[in-house]
C-alpha cells in the first residue's frame, strides 16, 4: 500500500488535534474535580468494608486464640490500658458466646452485665482503629 505524503500529513496533523483536545479536556476535568470524587467514595467504601471484615476475623478468631499476632497484641494492650484490668476471651465448649474473664489477684472472674458490653463494644473499636491504621 502506497501513500502519499499529503495523506501521511492529513492523518497526523488530524491525529495531533486529537491528542491536543483530549489533553485540553483532561486538564479541565481535573479543574473541575471531574469524576474523582465518585471514584474516591467507592474507594474509601472498599477500604472500609476490607478493613471491617478483618476487623472481625480479628475479633472473632484471633482475639481467643493462644498465639497473638502484633496486632492482636497491640488491641490487648490498648484495652488493658484503658479499661485498668487485663482480659481473657474464651469460647466455651459448648459454643455459646464467647466468655469474657478479667484476672484480678484471686483469680479470673466472669464479666457480665454492662461491663460485658463495654469491654466488647472497646475492644470492636481498638480492633477496627487498629486494623485500619495497619492496612495500606
Amino acid at each position: 500500500m502506497n501513500a502519499s505524503s499529503a495523506n501521511v500529513r492529513n492523518m497526523l496533523r488530524t491525529y495531533g488535534k486529537q491528542l491536543t483536545s483530549a489533553k485540553r479536556l483532561a486538564r479541565f476535568r481535573q479543574a473541575l474535580g471531574g469524576s474523582e470524587p465518585e471514584n474516591n467514595v467507592s474507594k474509601q467504601a472498599k477500604r472500609r468494608e476490607l478493613v471491617q471484615r478483618i476487623a472481625h476475623e480479628v475479633f472473632e478468631n484471633l482475639i481467643v486464640n493462644s498465639t497473638h499476632s502484633p496486632v492482636v497484641e497491640a488491641v490487648l494492650s490498648q484495652l488493658e490500658s484503658e479499661l485498668g484490668h487485663r482480659y481473657l476471651f474464651d469460647y466455651p465448649v459448648d459454643g455459646t458466646d464467647v466468655q469474657i474473664l478479667r484476672e484480678t489477684e484471686h483469680g479470673p472472674l466472669d464479666v457480665i452485665g454492662n461491663e460485658r458490653n463495654k469491654v466488647m463494644r472497646r475492644l470492636w473499636e481498638i480492633t477496627l482503629s487498629k486494623v485500619d491504621g495497619t492496612m495500606l
